[in-house]
């Protein structure tokens, strides 16, 4: 854990979410980050990556933790085309849970 959350819920498996995240390789190379865009991203946990809906299940509003997702959990060894391969490190903050 990043920062200790404000909040006592945590989302469910197909809860709407509004987070903040950045998201780099194991090389350090950032690949895609909502800090940056300066906006925050909104989405429910069963449309995202497995590593994701079960690393967000175990957070509560105003949490930050740090990610380490293996392959499996995250995009495979041979991902689509623009999505990074292998272990990907996220840096995610819980916004707040929209709906469970």
């Amino acid at each position: 854990m990043i920062t200790k959350g404000s909040g006592t819920d945590k989302p469910s498996a197909s809860s709407m979410v509004e987070v903040h995240y950045s998201g780099w390789t194991t090389d350090g190379q950032l690949f895609d980050s909502s800090v940056q865009r300066g906006e925050t991203a909104k989405f429910p946990l069963n449309r995202v990556i497995p590593g994701w809906t079960e690393g967000l299940q175990l957070m509560v509003e105003g949490e930050k933790r740090r990610f380490w997702i293996p392959a499996e959990l995250a995009y495979g060894k041979n991902p689509p085309a623009g999505a990074p391969a292998g272990m990907l490190c996220f840096d995610v903050e819980l916004v707040k849970i929209l709906s469970k």
